[in-house]
């Protein structure tokens, strides 16, 4: 294999969680566009299978909507994945939530619509989607889960997002674990912790306050789609084979030159 394939994910085949808007989005145009074939899963149905309609004009791309906050549901995702495909070459565990309120305010199901999803909904599908991540795993070619975490997860957000922050933290830890309990099969896992992207749960920071974030960061802008499409692309081909455990921040420099 030539240089020419170093970057290349061709042929291979990708579920993308929360992959009907926003870094979800992104990634699942950019891996179709790269010659994948690409499921999406989100939780509303109909936004589901538009976006894999419009997915579909450029490359391959299947709509399987679920909701992951549950366990029942990211088996059957699992299982559905399964019926269709002998193999999952990609995992991109993405779909999440977010919460923010002040402390006094900040209850039990502040804390539990987020790291139902946030993190048990990573684990479970995981766990559930190992066998087929081992089915076509090999040696030099292993099977890719890219966790997306939150620079939120490194940094001390400015805004009070108790149990989105401590989501992240905890997606990024749970990576390490996950990346050492399944390189004896073959299964590298990482996590990828975004900056400031054009996405629903940025919109509203964004539209107040985003020419000072880009002020602000030390590359002076916002994430580009290309960017987030990119590292995964990166980390899903032959390029990122040997990495496994690591959590790449792509935030213009933001937490990590602070």
């Amino acid at each position: 294999m030539g240089s020419a394939d170093l970057f290349s994910i061709e042929g291979k085949t990708a579920l993308v969680t929360g992959g009907s808007r926003g870094i979800g989005l992104m990634i699942a145009r950019g891996m179709v566009e790269a010659g994948a074939k690409v499921y999406i899963s989100s939780r509303k149905a109909d936004v589901c299978e538009q976006v894999a309609e419009e997915l579909s004009q450029v490359g391959t791309c299947t709509a399987l909507p679920a909701d992951l906050a549950t366990e029942a549901e990211c088996r059957r995702l699992a299982e559905e994945v399964a019926s269709r495909e002998p193999g999952l070459h990609i995992l991109v565990n993405n779909a999440g939530a977010t919460w923010g309120a002040p402390m006094a305010s900040f209850d039990d199901a502040a804390w539990n619509r987020v790291l139902d999803l946030n993190v048990k909904g990573v684990f479970h599908l995981t766990r559930f989607l190992v066998p087929q991540l081992a089915a076509v795993a090999t040696h030099d070619d292993p099977a890719r889960v890219i966790n997306i975490g939150s620079i939120d997860g490194i940094q001390v957000p400015s805004l009070e997002t108790y149990s989105y922050s401590a989501s992240k933290a905890a997606v990024h830890q749970m990576t390490r674990v996950l990346a050492s309990h399944l390189a004896r099969q073959h299964i590298t896992v990482n996590a990828i912790a975004p900056g400031p992207f054009e996405s629903k749960m940025m919109k509203a920071t964004l539209e107040s306050f985003g020419d000072q974030i880009a002020a602000s960061a030390p590359l002076q802008r916002i994430g580009r789609p290309d960017d987030m499409a990119g590292t995964a692309i990166f980390l899903a081909s032959r390029a990122g084979s040997y990495l496994t455990g690591a959590v790449i921040p792509v935030d213009g420099g933001i937490a990590t030159t602070r």
